[in-house]
């Protein structure tokens, strides 16, 4: 007799992204995936692969219900949809810093909060998707990282709270891997400074560490990244946070230390050391 495959639903399954290949991991690992996004066109190289594809915006009610009916059964949710945005506190948008957070944090509450009664029957698995930013102090990235932070102790409230049910909630730490997050980031987002800018001497510098140049070609095979993530989640016992992801080590060492000393090596990495020496001239 034939064993049921398993069932895992990934938010955030555009083509060339981390759940895209998050997607095609499980596939080859024998589950069942429902891979979903917002726009379906844009889930095509899914689908020449045969993974059943779903429409599902994160933040619209009526889609998470929409597609709740879609899927009777489910072992595995992963909440991996996600926005990213980089700007100096003090000239961040409140309104576009809401929405960072509406996609980052709270959709995937509602998902979750949706999905829960497949979760529970299944006595199955919340994987939520954050950040190694979520741990380190990242200069001109507080909004980006302090949604994935709260998404962290979100995760880790909810490990405890449905211990009870027997289900389990992983939290997804992941590094810095190579897909299109980057080139989205510089074409859906701003990276310019407001004119009026208090870093406007030291704008050119500024606005390179927003676009991340640094990171561009850098970064884990998405692929490789999101099979050993696979493989971490198939465990029997699977660990309660997973770090994958280039730089993830280092994160890892970063966060244990006492506040304030990697204060260094956060200011050479994001460009801010250049920044102060400009501003300091």
């Amino acid at each position: 007799m034939t064993a049921t495959k398993r069932n895992v639903l990934i938010t955030g399954c555009s083509d060339g992204g981390i759940g895209a290949a998050l997607a095609v991991a499980f596939h080859k690992a024998g589950y069942h995936v429902y891979a979903t996004a917002r726009d379906p066109a844009k889930m095509t190289e899914l689908k020449t692969q045969g993974i059943e594809i779903l429409t599902l915006d994160t933040l619209s009610e009526n889609s998470i219900t929409e597609c709740v009916k879609k899927v009777p059964a489910l072992d595995i949710l992963v909440n991996n949809a996600g926005k990213t945005f980089l700007m100096p506190i003090v000239d961040t948008s409140i309104t576009e810093a809401k929405k960072v957070y509406d996609l980052n944090l709270w959709s995937h509450i509602a998902v979750t909060q949706a999905f829960m009664p497949r979760i529970l029957e299944a006595k199955g698995t919340i994987v939520n998707q954050t950040s190694v930013g979520a741990s380190v102090t990242l200069p001109f990235q507080a909004v980006y990282n302090s949604s994935k932070a709260a998404m962290s102790m979100i995760s880790n409230t909810m490990r405890l709270e449905l211990e009870p049910f027997g289900v389990k909630v992983v939290e997804l730490r992941t590094g810095v891997v190579k897909t299109n997050l980057i080139k989205n980031m510089q074409t859906l987002t701003s990276t310019i400074l407001p004119k009026d800018s208090i870093y406007d001497p030291a704008r050119e510098r500024v606005e390179k560490s927003l676009r991340q140049e640094q990171f561009e070609n850098g970064g884990m095979p998405r692929q490789q990244w999101a099979e050993a993530v696979v493989q971490d989640l198939s465990k029997k016992n699977a660990p309660q946070v997973i770090w994958r992801g280039e730089t993830v080590f280092l994160c890892w060492i970063l966060s244990l230390l006492p506040f304030g000393w990697s204060d260094g090596l956060s200011k050479k990495l994001t460009g801010l050391s250049d920044v102060i020496k400009i501003l300091q001239e």
